[in-house]
């Protein structure tokens, strides 16, 4: 397994309903998530990450536009610089440039930003459930959904097979759980979870 064909594999696959695929198509957004995704995971190996933190879905003011997990397009704009980067190697997420920031992904990077190596970020469901007709929006995905997460985790372990995995939150849990894979477990930063999954980072 490669990056390349990683994020190939991702880009083809069929989601459940009400579910979005980020990265599949030739739509000029699409292209762009799919650069930005494996731009970080090359980045990601060459530093090669310690822990990898499993949160749950991508959410449409996050990785549904940014293609790159836990970030928000203005994350995406300073990421270049996390990693030491004078200029930016990644695409800019414009596709709802009324979108900037994604709370999670802002309490992540205001904890991790300063770790080296910085950890690798990923979510057990790699595509965007949201509400019936509001694709701006955010849902829970179901279990059966969730499961077909569970190949794309396998391969991205084949990648990176240092890291210990930490889950971020209860549903990124039960899913490792269910599948088997060692792991600790932090609060999600989300409805008031922040300074919980700091703590729980900091105790790691």
């Amino acid at each position: 397994m490669t990056i390349s064909k990683f994020v190939h594999e991702l880009a083809t696959a069929v989601p459940p309903p009400r579910c979005t695929n980020p990265y599949t198509g030739e739509r000029p957004f699409a292209q762009q998530r799919r650069h930005n995704l494996q731009t970080y995971l090359q980045l990601m190996a060459r530093q090669s990450p310690q822990l990898l933190l499993v949160g749950e879905a991508p959410g449409y003011r996050g990785c549904r536009l940014t293609g790159v997990p836990f970030t928000s397009p203005h994350i995406l704009a300073r990421l270049g610089k996390q990693f030491g980067l004078g200029t930016s190697p990644f695409q800019p997420a414009t596709e709802w440039p009324e979108v900037i920031r994604e709370a999670s992904a802002t309490i992540v990077w205001r904890t991790v930003g300063d770790w080296q190596p910085l950890p690798l970020l990923w979510n057990v469901f790699p595509f965007h459930p949201y509400q019936l007709g509001n694709p701006k929006s955010n849902r829970t995905p179901k279990t059966s959904e969730i499961a077909m997460g569970r190949p794309f985790l396998h391969h991205l372990l084949q990648l990176f097979p240092q890291v210990k995995i930490v889950a971020v939150g209860k549903k990124a849990a039960g899913a490792l759980e269910k599948w088997s894979v060692a792991h600790t477990a932090v609060r999600h930063p989300s409805h008031g979870g922040a300074k919980q999954f700091q703590t729980g980072l900091a105790q790691l």
